[in-house]
């Protein structure tokens, strides 16, 4: 709720009360008068635009990408030498599966494709963050399985825009996703780059995407396992199904304090790229609150590892640094190193107590670069 504050002229003060004095005071109060009307005049339209400003720019997006949920056939043109003044172009066929997540404030989007230069498969996690009403857009190829940095922006007049900068060949240029064509049973997705400051854009990747209506679209979306898939593709099946979920969690890590809280709640972990990803769905309630959220997990199969991404479920949801690591003797370790209260640590997660009806989850850190960890989060699942 916006708060105004009356503009009013300055007058002399004498105690508790304004006066004015002598034969000024007509003078005075005709002034008043006239500043006051001014004031009105000019002041209250700017108050009304600022108004409509605000509420523009506030407007909710959470459910501008409620149309892409369901099962698409999609036809791919892709330009295979961009910013070279190549035309060459090759088409694939292919289908795209798309859930919601968090209520809808999450997407996720699994491709698959088929064409001349072979097989084409990826993943788009659709991310709202509804305090800057804006989408972040990440994409991981099947070929690595590594979350590129996000794109971002918002509808306007029924059309999505997000940017991004990035690297391409060696070169800063900016990125462009364009979704416009929207109906309920189709849309157009396309994806542009710019090397000139976003003078001029050249399209590199155009997808028209039409709904699937004989195809279920539930959240476990069947696309086939690589028949080639390296050791340790399917580490994560063990974990697929519903669980009851407790978590023991220190309330201020790397303080010396004992303080533990206890949550209690749900956990559903679904399959991603027919196994060789998964998808885990946390709700959770204790005494310190609600946790909600969910892990990304892909697998590399260039480096026969597994990239754990989290992304928390509040107010404002974002994507942690991917811990990165894989499973040995029938334990998983992964790691990485990140921002902690303003000083940079080494951080842990394990899986380990692996049964067909259980599993337990540990995460520690460590500020001495890895001779000692504090475990700060403890998981236990049950069927």
């Amino acid at each position: 709720m916006s708060r105004q504050t009356a503009v009013v002229p300055f007058v002399y003060r004498s105690g508790n009360t304004f006066q004015m004095n002598g034969r000024r005071s007509t003078a005075a109060k005709c002034f008043i008068n006239i500043f006051l009307t001014l004031s009105f005049l000019f002041i209250m339209p700017a108050i009304q635009c600022s108004a409509q400003q605000n509420s523009a720019i506030e407007r909710d997006g959470q459910h501008d990408f409620d149309f892409n949920i369901g099962t698409w056939k999609t036809h791919i043109r892709r330009l295979l030498h961009p910013l070279s003044g190549s035309n060459e172009w090759v088409e694939l066929d292919g289908m795209v599966y798309v859930r919601g997540i968090l209520n809808g404030r999450a997407q996720l989007e699994e491709i698959e494709a088929d064409g001349a230069t072979g097989h084409f498969e990826g993943l788009t996690l659709f991310l709202y963050h509804p305090e800057a009403h804006q989408w972040a857009q990440y994409f991981a190829s099947g070929t690595d399985g590594i979350m590129n940095q996000p794109l971002t922006g918002q509808f306007k007049d029924g059309r999505g825009e997000l940017f991004d900068q990035e690297l391409f060949n060696g070169r800063t240029v900016f990125v462009r996703f364009l979704w416009s064509d929207i109906t309920p049973d189709s849309h157009h997705v396309e994806q542009s780059f710019s090397n000139d400051g976003g003078k001029t854009w050249e399209p590199n990747f155009v997808a028209t995407l039409t709904r699937d209506k004989d195809t279920r679209t539930s959240n476990e979306i069947s696309i086939p396992s690589s028949s080639n898939a390296a050791d340790g593709t399917h580490d994560f099946e063990f974990h697929f199904g519903k669980w009851k979920t407790h978590i023991h969690r220190l309330l201020k890590p790397l303080t010396r304090s004992d303080a533990w809280t206890d949550y209690d709640g749900i956990s559903i972990v679904s399959k991603v790229w027919g196994g060789r990803g998964s998808l885990l769905e946390l709700e959770a309630e204790g005494p310190s609150g609600r946790i909600q959220g969910f892990g990304l997990r892909l697998f590399n199969p260039q480096s026969n590892q597994w990239s754990l991404n989290w992304v928390n479920g509040g107010s404002d949801p974002f994507m942690t640094r991917p811990m990165v690591g894989k499973f040995a003797h029938g334990q998983g370790r992964f790691y990485d190193q990140e921002d902690f209260q303003g000083r940079i640590i080494m951080s842990r997660n394990g899986f380990s107590d692996i049964t067909p009806n259980s599993s337990r989850f540990e995460q520690a850190f460590s500020d001495d670069g890895g001779q000692t960890w504090e475990t700060n989060w403890i998981m236990t699942f049950k069927r």
